[in-house]
């Protein structure tokens, strides 16, 4: 009877060995399996965040450009407020001066808004 007992003891023993060692053998297989899950999982969201970010990346250098070239194209019509000051002076120079020689030659001032162009001459009533 003690020998039986001895047998279903070392019995018990071997097999909680042998599933010990069953379960570490195993435990590298299994954690990469798991992690091959989550990977097979997870990656095509990641896949999909990646191109929506390279999307808003282009999209927002564009903006950066247009940004960029109104910005200098404010600049340059800043700096070029000069120039059509000076032109106005010379412009109403010229006003100025055209209302001087009219008056000179005893004409009254010429009207500076543009006619509606050049008239034509009447037709002759010559009979043949």
């Amino acid at each position: 009877m003690e020998d039986q007992e001895m047998q279903i003891k070392v019995r018990r023993v071997s097999d909680k060995f042998t599933e010990s060692m069953n379960v570490l053998a195993n435990e590298p297989s299994v954690a990469l399996y798991r992690l091959q899950e989550h990977v097979r999982r997870s990656l095509p969201e990641l896949v999909q965040h990646k191109t929506d970010m390279q999307s808003w990346e282009e999209q927002s250098q564009g903006a950066i450009y247009t940004v960029e070239y109104a910005c200098s194209a404010v600049k340059s019509m800043t700096n070029s407020s000069v120039y059509f000051k000076n032109i106005d002076s010379l412009l109403r120079q010229t006003i100025t001066m055209k209302e001087q020689i009219s008056n000179l030659q005893g004409r009254r001032p010429i009207d500076v808004t543009p006619s509606p162009g050049p008239s034509l001459p009447a037709p002759s009533s010559a009979s043949s």
